[in-house]
């Protein structure tokens, strides 16, 4: 049994001290090291490390460094896929990211949880549940996906947003809680007024 078989979707684990997880997890940081101090002359390195590290990933991949995760075996990534500075992925349970998707800088896929009493909490225990973001999405700056999160195909989430439940396809959302701010339209692929419409 590999050290991620040990994380059973929703169940408590011991991410802090099991020593399987803890070094497949330093494994993960000195790939992750490599990758965030190479040159931007370095593409080819770059993509050889980044490839490397996570479970798969399609053509036309872009990660702008710095780039942070806990394991990369559980991140998979489709085609097209760009991804801009500061992503954090906490994968302790599988991240599926589709194609065509627009990642911008400081967002945070989050996986994993914690306890809320104490005494579990103090252990060192945590859940995690699955993330997926589907096709043609745009995640805008600054926002944080909980854990169990599923963002449908073709929506934007708006820069800051705080998605804690499920967003479905082909909407515009936003705020902290995330909610459904309208459809994307037809309407929208003549529009000149980006950021405010």
């Amino acid at each position: 049994m590999s050290a991620l078989d040990k994380i059973v979707v929703g169940e408590l684990y011991d991410a802090n001290f099991d020593p399987d997880i803890v070094e497949l997890r330093k494994q993960a940081k000195i790939k992750l090291h490599e990758f965030n101090n190479l040159s931007p002359a370095e593409d080819i390195k770059k993509e050889q490390l980044i490839r490397g590290l996570l479970g798969s990933c399609g053509e036309n991949l872009v990660v702008e460094s710095p780039f942070y995760c806990d394991y990369g075996k559980n991140i998979h990534i489709g085609d097209n896929v760009a991804i801009n500075h500061n992503l954090v992925i906490l994968d302790g349970a599988e991240v599926h990211i589709g194609n065509d998707v627009f990642i911008a800088p400081n967002v945070g896929l989050y996986t994993a949880g914690h306890p809320i009493d104490t005494l579990r909490r103090e252990k060192g225990l945590e859940y995690a549940m699955p993330i997926t973001i589907e096709n043609n999405v745009w995640i805008g700056a600054g926002v944080s996906i909980i854990p169990g999160v599923t963002v449908g195909r073709g929506s934007v989430l708006a820069a800051g947003s705080v998605v804690i439940r499920d967003i479905p396809a082909m909407v515009v959302a936003g705020g902290n809680p995330c909610k459904i701010i309208r459809e994307i339209t037809a309407e929208d692929k003549n529009t000149t007024n980006f950021s405010k419409k």
